[in-house]
């Protein structure tokens, strides 16, 4: 029980709901247009990456508004109030990351023609690893997507009344419903609209907060004085919760893993309809990024700045830190009915669109990797449908899954740290077989087990044996000016516990920063496979086709053609050209008259029904029908 009398905190009003259902209706009517607009369109291709003609515009903001979700939201600025404004390192972390995916990883996927990237999978290496890559991702989707459904959930009914389960319900059926009706332009052009919901509700909580603090002058004073502007900490502590080089260089590995190789990005940027518009719309995606997160860091600054002198969390007002971002809205909204409900639909803004981009890519993932591989017969009318059972489908997992969240801590290590332990080894697999020609299917299925084995061990080692305080201890809270309650109480002398006993790893290997998950996962996959591919014969790199590697030797030997054709081990990346009516690269003839090389798995089949009017000059899908283009 609190010592403290707690302030007059107004639950939601009418006004409130009125805002927060507006948001809903508006996301199901985009869906219901797209079922409309595209009812005369039934192949499963136009369902699932929107006929590959979207542009950079409504990809960039709905790549920002899926990973930009409510863990971001509610999250960030919690940690900013309690840990301070590192976590604005980020914008490092995103730049490398957005980097690495445009340059790297996007023109392969791109020039590949594939739907989903665990084609890519088996395109290099076999149908083990491409199965065995599906389903670590569906396991990580469903599992991130239970948390980000049931966190803002939980700690918007605590704070604002709102009902919890009836909030967890409706996002799920209504993330369905678009994405079942609409298909992927649908979710796109959703998630548009929910970005720009989310970056007005941070605004209008900055500008109310900033007034309410006495100015931004104020703001950053107090935030100086409390220690909040420490953000260059250089300890090279693993076992530190945040430091610079735990943001900068495990985040980069997290979001890596989040956005280089993971089906819901790469989905939208291979809909585009030329490589160069999906690298904009990548680029401009860093730009919301660094928007969204400054937001969420002044938003904590203002946080912090009108609870400096009576923390609610110490004083017991609210029950978890993910709580502070509602309790602080609708405090300071207590006069302003139906602003709370703006808020509310900023938070959710986030939770749909990225449980419609997890539907979305789960359903196309077990399509193309699942469905289509024991029934490769399937007429477009079939295709269709069995797509959208599939979103129904995963829907109702996704929203099922939410009841197990509650076991995960706070939501953005919880996010981050499934993100890390599967993402990680993922990220690996996708660099050995892009990047090192040498790796054979056996290292690359060996290293993903051993990446996944190190990532797990690790993270649910924290899980059960959590870092010592001292490693993540929060930033000083105070509670001088709230009211005590006038009450008495019985001092009671409690007996001292014993320590309970921790393994010989508890303070080494299971305290890990849990942003070096997926740094873990990724290097134990890279150098196991390497291993392995040594160890048992590597491959040829006659035998891969050229759009496969990526040959970043070229980077640094651009002076040497002989150092770059010695690096591209056997790849004959000189004489890669494009077959444009079946999509398909080819090498050329060489002058020892060796054959041409193709693709030689079953996946050629499929390659051949692909969409036409590939324009292999401008890399991009240019003769569909005007109706199409959106």
């Amino acid at each position: 029980m609190s010592n403290f009398i707690a302030p007059e905190i107004n639950k939601f009003a009418v006004w409130d709901y009125v805002v927060f259902a507006l948001l809903f209706l508006v996301c199901a009517s985009i869906g219901v247009f797209f079922a409309i607009k595209g009812r005369k369109k039934k192949t499963s291709k136009e369902f699932l990456v929107g006929g590959k003609q979207m542009s950079y515009g409504p990809i960039a903001f709905s790549l920002t508004s899926s990973f930009m979700s409510a863990v971001t939201v509610l999250g960030t600025p919690s940690e900013v109030y309690l840990y301070g404004a590192a976590f604005v390192l980020f914008f490092l972390s995103y730049t490398i990351v957005i980097i690495f995916t445009a340059e790297l990883f996007l023109p392969v996927f791109y020039q590949s023609g594939i739907t989903s990237t665990y084609e890519y999978l088996e395109l290099r290496f076999n149908k083990i690893v491409r199965l065995a890559a599906t389903l670590i991702y569906i396991l990580q989707t469903i599992l991130y997507t239970g948390i980000v459904v049931y966190a803002p959930s939980l700690a918007l009914n605590q704070v604002t009344g709102f009902d919890l389960w009836g909030s967890v319900v409706a996002t799920g059926i209504v993330c369905t419903f678009y994405c079942t009706l609409g298909g992927l332009k649908a979710v796109v052009w959703t998630d548009a609209f929910q970005m720009v919901v989310m970056v007005l509700g941070f605004v209008t909580v900055l500008i109310r907060g900033t007034i309410l603090s006495g100015g931004s002058t104020k703001v950053w004073e107090d935030a100086y004085e409390g220690s909040r502007l420490s953000i260059f900490d250089f300890d090279v502590d693993p076992l530190r919760r945040h430091t610079f080089w735990t943001i900068v260089v495990g985040g980069a590995f997290t979001w890596l893993g989040l956005y280089g190789v993971n089906q819901s990005t790469i989905q939208r940027c291979i809909s585009c309809k030329s490589e160069k518009h999906a690298k904009v719309a990548l680029y401009l995606n860093l730009l919301g990024l660094w928007i969204v997160l400054v937001c969420a860091v002044f938003c904590g600054l203002v946080m912090y700045s009108h609870y400096k002198n009576c923390d609610p969390w110490t004083a017991g007002f609210i029950s978890a830190p993910d709580q502070l971002m509602p309790y602080f809205v609708m405090d300071i909204f207590s006069s302003m009915p139906g602003v709370p409900g703006l808020f509310v639909a900023c938070a959710f803004s986030g939770t749909l669109s990225t449980v419609a981009a997890s539907i979305n890519a789960l359903a196309t993932v077990t399509f193309e990797d699942l469905v289509k591989q024991c029934l490769p017969n399937l007429s477009e009318k079939k295709s269709t449908w069995i797509s959208k059972g599939l979103c129904i489908l995963y829907g109702a997992l996704c929203t099922s899954m939410a009841a197990a969240a509650s076991l995960l801590g706070g939501i953005v290590q919880a996010a981050l740290s499934i993100h890390g332990m599967c993402g990680g080894p993922m990220l690996g697999l996708f660099t050995l077989g892009i990047i090192f020609p040498c790796v054979n299917w056996k290292g690359a299925i060996v290293g993903l087990l051993t990446g996944i084995t190190l990532a797990f061990w690790a993270g649910i080692g924290s899980f059960i044996y959590p870092a010592p305080a001292t490693k993540s201890l929060p930033l000083e809270l105070s509670t001088l000016n709230c009211t005590l309650a006038n009450t008495t109480s019985l001092l009671t002398t409690v007996a001292p516990t014993a320590a309970a006993s921790r393994p010989l790893l508890a303070d080494t290997w299971y305290s890990l920063s849990y942003l070096y998950f997926s740094a873990i996962g990724c290097l134990g996959c890279a150098i196991a496979g390497l291993l392995i591919s040594f160890l048992t014969g590597p491959t040829r790199g006659e035998d891969i086709p050229p759009v496969l590697i990526k040959p970043i030797c070229n980077l640094f030997c651009f002076w040497s053609e002989r150092l770059k054709t010695l690096l591209w081990c056997g790849v004959r990346h000189d004489s890669q050209d494009v077959d444009c009516e079946k999509n398909l690269p080819t090498v050329t003839t060489n002058k020892t008259g060796t054959e041409d090389i193709t693709f030689k798995n079953s996946v050629n089949e499929e390659k051949r029904s692909q969409l036409p009017g590939y324009n292999p000059e401008e890399k991009s899908y240019t003769n569909m029908n005007r109706e199409s283009r959106l």
